[in-house]
């Protein structure tokens, strides 16, 4: 892992969220299982965040992050989250493996809009 906070560009994508990072061998990766609806409130003040935004996340706290993903399960080659304050949990695939070495305990996220 080369640097400490990541960041890709998840766009809406025949209405589901998905992004593309040339880098990892990911096209169109999407988002499934409670993570969409994270997103949505996540971006809900960006204008034009189905046209794509900004996601900056690390496993280590940063300054502006918006929100903290903590650690719930491993299942099905994945890991469960739950956002921290809420009740709902999301699961994010095994791409998660394209960006840390093992699951973190919690990831830390911010959304922008992205620059035109």
């Amino acid at each position: 892992m080369a640097n400490s906070i990541m960041i890709i560009y998840p766009y809406l994508y025949y209405g589901n969220w998905v992004f593309d990072d040339a880098a990892a061998g990911l096209v169109r990766e999407p988002f499934v299982a409670g993570i969409p609806e994270m997103i949505d409130r996540l971006v809900d003040n960006i204008l034009n965040a189905r046209e794509g935004f900004k996601l900056f996340f690390s496993a280590t706290q940063f300054p502006g992050h918006q929100s903290v993903l903590e650690w719930v399960k491993e299942d099905a080659g994945g890991n469960w989250y739950r956002e921290v304050g809420r009740s709902e949990e999301g699961w994010l695939c095994p791409a998660l493996f394209k960006y840390f070495d093992e699951a973190p305990k919690r990831i830390y996220v911010r959304a922008e809009g992205k620059a035109r």
